[in-house]
């Protein structure tokens, strides 16, 4: 397997597109802020938008299917006829396939927690001018820490690629006798 840029484009765009989203969903958390209900005595957490989990969502989904098509491409480390002996190529992939796949995890778990907890509104929690109400939001840094770990993740996945291609190749291979055949000549017509 050589390595192929339209691969590498694709892991890239889509490891950036999720970085920017984990940004973004880190500048939109919710905030809430306490106000009184115009009914009755009871105070409920009133919260801002909801972008930043779509965002985390959307980062969570662009990270998983770059990592797909990464683990896709190379067969996850299980097949390739490099593989088999013990190269430097071959420790190479092998530690970036665990690097890519420890902060794979680690975003994944950061924007799918991150997410999770800023969707989550609390309703009304007192009575007006009774105990202090807290409203739960996210703190800051969980979307940071999974656009880190994105930027880590595609470190590891361009190298974990390039690595198991060059264990399968064998390093950069010369071709010889290939191509249209201009320059030699058939034995059959050598004959005159």
């Amino acid at each position: 397997m050589a390595i192929y840029v339209p691969i590498l484009a694709i892991i890239f765009a889509l490891h950036l597109i999720a970085f920017v989203f984990a940004v973004g969903a880190e500048r939109r958390r919710s905030f809430a802020e306490v106000v009184p209900d115009q009914y009755d005595e009871r105070t409920y957490c009133l919260y801002s938008t909801d972008a930043s989990t779509v965002y985390g969502l959307s980062a969570f989904g662009l990270l998983l299917l770059s990592q797909v098509v990464v683990n896709g491409v190379t067969r996850c480390l299980c097949f390739g006829k490099g593989l088999v002996s013990a190269t430097s190529s071959t420790t190479c992939a092998i530690f970036f396939f665990v690097f890519s796949w420890l902060s794979f995890l680690g975003a994944e778990a950061c924007l799918l927690a991150g997410s999770a907890k800023n969707a989550y509104h609390t309703k009304y929690r007192g009575i007006f001018g009774g105990e202090d109400i807290s409203c739960a939001t996210l703190r800051k840094g969980v979307f940071a820490a999974g656009a880190a770990l994105t930027l880590l993740s595609l470190v590891g996945s361009v190298f974990y690629y390039w690595a198991h291609s060059r264990a399968d190749t064998g390093g950069w291979q010369k071709h010889r006798n290939e191509g249209v055949g201009m320059t030699e000549q058939p034995p059959e017509f050598g004959k005159v």
